[in-house]
């Protein structure tokens, strides 16, 4: 498939976008990259567009699959996006101390569903429930039996999401912010394990199960405190879920595995040129982003 076919196909309106995309091939969306630097194609980007490459990727996505799969992980996550000039969207974050964008990815595996540029001076968790609501309503009717679980850092842990996802059948598994309260209640475990470090002075670790509620809100929910002590001193972890396993396995094996999404955001903005958003228009840099 050539690259001008490709331009057409990402530049389709939604609808067309649905009964095409299965045409598509990854190799013609990175060659659609190149050819929209000769063609000026990345000055003509729009909402629109970037909407149908998602319809595209989404759908490859569901393609992939020769059977239904039994379950499915979501990875969130947002990074930085420094930016070399006074682009449209430019914003100082103060935890990555530089002028940046802010971009949402979704992973599921290896393949990527969702890159999402967004300006800097936002919550890292902006529109993310929306997103995963299109996603959950495209995947659900393509495989009405695969459970979904979505995972991620403390900067997704927001109630409405959680509550989002128990109310559509959704499993969760996200990081929980250290705070004063979480540490009062694990501090009975934790000082055992510092007793036991005084002892043989190899680090200690242990999982315990706490059960937490955000106050005014409604229900308690689930968390496992990954505590762990040695000669760094104590260092607690905690992650809230509705999954039901062990302890140490939810810990793990299940949100550890998220590092995974790390290194597959580094390949595309370091190894596939994710990161080069120097167009004036925050659309066109969008385009650019996920079209490695």
């Amino acid at each position: 498939m050539d690259c001008a076919w490709a331009m057409r196909i990402l530049t389709i309106t939604r609808n067309c976008a649905r009964t095409c995309c299965c045409k598509v091939r990854w190799s013609a969306i990175r060659g659609w990259h190149r050819a929209r630097l000769y063609a000026g194609w990345g000055n003509r980007a729009s909402k629109t567009t970037a909407w149908a490459v998602h319809e595209v990727i989404v759908e490859q996505f569901i393609a992939s699959f020769a059977q239904a799969p039994g379950e499915l992980i979501l990875d969130f996550d947002a990074t930085d996006d420094p930016v070399p000039g006074h682009q449209e969207g430019r914003f100082f974050h103060g935890y990555y101390d530089a002028y940046c964008f802010l971009p949402l990815y979704i992973f599921c595996g290896e393949q990527l569903l969702v890159s999402y540029l967004r300006p800097a001076k936002i919550d890292a968790a902006k529109h993310a429930r929306a997103i995963l609501a299109l996603l959950v309503s495209r995947l659900c009717p393509a495989w009405p039996r695969v459970r979904l679980i979505m995972r991620a850092d403390s900067g997704f842990c927001r109630h409405k999401m959680l509550s989002w996802c128990e109310r559509h059948g959704m499993y969760y598994v996200v990081e929980l912010a250290k705070n004063a309260r979480l540490n009062a209640m694990s501090a009975p475990a934790r000082e055992q394990l510092a007793e036991r470090f005084a002892r043989c002075h190899v680090k200690q670790r242990m999982f315990v199960e706490l059960k937490y509620a955000v106050r005014q809100l409604a229900g308690q929910r689930s968390v496992v405190a990954r505590l762990e002590h040695s000669d760094k001193d104590d260092n607690p972890r905690y992650i809230v879920t509705n999954l039901e396993q062990p302890r140490n396995s939810l810990y793990e094996q299940c949100y550890c595995g998220r590092g995974e999404m790390e290194n597959r955001i580094k390949e595309a903005q370091l190894g596939l040129f994710a990161d080069r958003t120097q167009n004036q228009c925050i659309c066109n840099d969008w385009c650019n982003m996920r079209a490695p």
